[in-house]
């Protein structure tokens, strides 16, 4: 493959790909020392993640969704088609500042799915299309170059802006999982203030690995659009 009539290894566009690599390096590496950090620090409320999940729930009237152990670290996510939210080993059982943070955000997923919040409603709408954009988006650009065919270049092109589309209307769904689970704790007054900034900090750590994450895709896509380009003008 070629880029702007240089060899790979001198396609300046990679720069791009080690932005976006860098960025999701950073936002790895902070969420993951955030989380230690707090992990380490007590609720005063001795509650545990699945608890506090279950507290959440109950006092936004929600009684059909079932809290259940997931294994791994940091696994935790919220199963709209199921009803069920999945609590990792680190949070589950743990009483740490992290660990009801993480389980609070989860319950902000289940209380958007009970409030049928739009963002979410339209990401699980669009959902199989971006997943089938993104399996054949590649596959079509590579073929596309080998034979020359810059139609097919650009529809993969254009599949591949689909699929990570659903990365960027993911960002404002997470954001207000975030935003809930802090007014949770908050108006309940399951945790101090000192406490909340805490949880804030770790969902705001998870967050940017959100923003990190679609920041590289965008950048791929900016760096297949340039090599698209460079072809088309050497024709």
């Amino acid at each position: 493959m070629y880029g702007y009539g240089y060899p790979m290894y001198l396609d300046w566009t990679y720069i791009l790909v080690l932005i976006g690599a860098a960025l999701s390096l950073i936002a790895s590496a902070n969420v993951k020392s955030t989380f230690e950090k707090y992990s380490r620090i007590p609720s005063g409320s001795g509650l545990t993640g699945a608890q506090a999940a279950e507290m959440i729930l109950q006092r936004n009237g929600i009684n059909n969704v079932r809290v259940q152990g997931i294994a791994g670290h940091l696994t935790d996510n919220y199963v709209p088609s199921k009803k069920v939210l999945n609590l990792s080993d680190s949070t589950i059982g743990s009483t740490s500042i992290a660990a009801i943070g993480v389980a609070a955000h989860e319950c902000g997923h289940a209380i958007q799915d009970a409030r049928s919040y739009s963002p979410l409603v339209l990401t699980r709408t669009i959902s199989p299309a971006c997943a089938l954009a993104s399996k054949f988006s590649i596959p079509l650009i590579i073929f596309g170059m080998i034979i020359g065919m810059t139609p097919l270049i650009n529809f993969g092109i254009i599949a591949f802006a689909v699929a990570i589309s659903f990365q960027i209307l993911t960002l404002p769904v997470e954001f207000d999982a975030s935003r809930r689970a802090v007014q949770t704790l908050q108006e309940n007054g399951m945790m101090t203030p000192e406490e909340i900034s805490g949880v804030k900090a770790v969902l705001t750590a998870a967050a940017l690995t959100y923003v990190a994450a679609a920041a590289s895709s965008i950048l791929q896509l900016l760096r297949l659009i340039l090599i698209s380009k460079g072809r088309s003008r050497r024709r």
